[in-house]
Formats: structure tokens, C-alpha cells, sequence
């Protein structure tokens, strides 16, 4: 089983990358948009948790940030109809203390506002998972998982009431925690996330 890869960032997308070992081979993984917002420049070192998804025609390596990522990735494979696609595009869509936090809340548009989510799926998801996301325990706080507080959670509310969608205000938010701004207020974390989406 290859649980993490270390090594120097060779070549990086939106949702893969690859990683060259000191060993002298290059892994390819499979990421969320989480990952992607975290990585350093080419050429750089870089260390991600792996979970390795074994099919009868293929082997796919997927990479995340933290443990508390990938466990939770690994969870969702075993809800009803939730392959490794649709698990890296709910955890690039959410982050993964706000997906939790839907699934258990049942919180269904939240859910639905991941492509390819519909109601149905969304239920489905809380049927299978709602009771057995406790045991991955809290978030360290590691890179690309923003904290769950209930400043970010009302400039969460505020901007999707603006018509950001809930991928783009969980993305807006999660950049401006991670430019130092997790003490701040709701409005003020408001005002800088709007700044890193943007504006409209």
C-alpha cells in the first residue's frame, strides 16, 4: 500500500500532478482543487497522504493534504454509488470540514451544489454517511481545510446570498483564512474573500 509520496513537484494541473521520488520514480496522482491550492512551484519539494484505488483494469493514486483528507475520501467511497471521480469533485467543491458538516446537518442544497449531486445523490450520501463521519476526528487545521468557525461560516451564507455558488464562497473563504484572516470577523472575512474572488 503506498500511503505518501515525498518527493520533488515535477509537474502540477487543477486535478493531477506529479511527483518525482528520490528513488528515481515518478508517481501521478489524482487530486482535489484543495490540493492544487496548496502546492508549491515546480521543482519543489512536496509530501501528500495517498490513497491507492485498485480496479480490475487500472491502479489510481489520489493525494491530499492531510490525513483527515484522505480518510475521509476513503469513507466516501463506500457510500452508495460514490466512485473516486465524484469523491475528489465533493471534496474540491467543499472543504472537507464543510462537507462533513453538510452530510451531517443533512444539508442538501449545500450537497447538491457539487456538480454532478442531485437531491437523490445527496440523500444518499447522508443515509450512508451521516452517523459514521465522527471517527475521523477534527481537522489539525493542515493546509487547504478551513476551520469551522462561525465567522466563516456566516461569510459562507453571506457571499452565497450575493450569487456566489457555495464551491465559489467555500473557495473564497478557504483563501482568505489562509492569507491570515481566521480571526477576523464575519464582515471583514467577508470583504476578504470577496477580494480574492474578485468582486462581482
Amino acid at each position: 500500500m503506498i500511503s505518501q509520496v515525498t518527493g520533488k513537484l515535477v509537474a502540477k494541473d487543477l486535478d493531477t500532478l506529479e511527483v518525482m521520488t528520490s528513488g528515481g520514480v515518478a508517481y501521478e496522482l489524482t487530486i482535489p482543487l484543495s490540493v492544487y491550492e496548496t502546492l508549491p512551484r515546480a521543482g519543489e519539494a512536496v509530501t501528500l497522504q495517498t490513497s491507492l484505488v485498485v480496479k480490475e483494469d487500472s491502479w489510481q493514486l489520489f493525494g491530499f493534504v492531510s490525513v483527515f483528507e484522505k480518510r475521509l475520501f476513503e469513507k466516501l467511497l463506500t457510500a452508495n454509488g460514490v466512485g473516486p471521480a465524484l469523491a475528489i469533485g465533493l471534496l474540491s467543491a467543499l472543504s472537507a470540514t464543510r462537507l462533513i458538516r453538510a452530510i451531517q446537518e443533512k444539508d442538501i442544497p449545500t450537497l447538491q451544489s457539487v456538480p454532478r449531486v442531485g437531491r437523490k445523490k445527496a440523500e444518499r450520501l447522508i443515509l450512508d454517511l451521516g452517523d459514521k463521519l465522527d471517527a475521523l476526528g477534527e481537522s489539525s487545521g493542515g493546509p487547504g481545510v478551513a476551520p469551522a468557525t462561525a465567522a466563516a461560516d456566516d461569510a459562507l451564507r453571506a457571499l452565497v446570498s450575493l450569487g456566489y455558488s457555495t464551491a465559489d464562497a467555500e473557495r473564497g473563504v478557504r483563501k482568505a483564512l489562509d492569507a491570515g484572516a481566521g480571526g477576523s470577523s464575519a464582515p471583514d472575512l467577508i470583504r476578504a474573500a470577496l477580494a480574492k474572488l474578485g468582486g462581482r
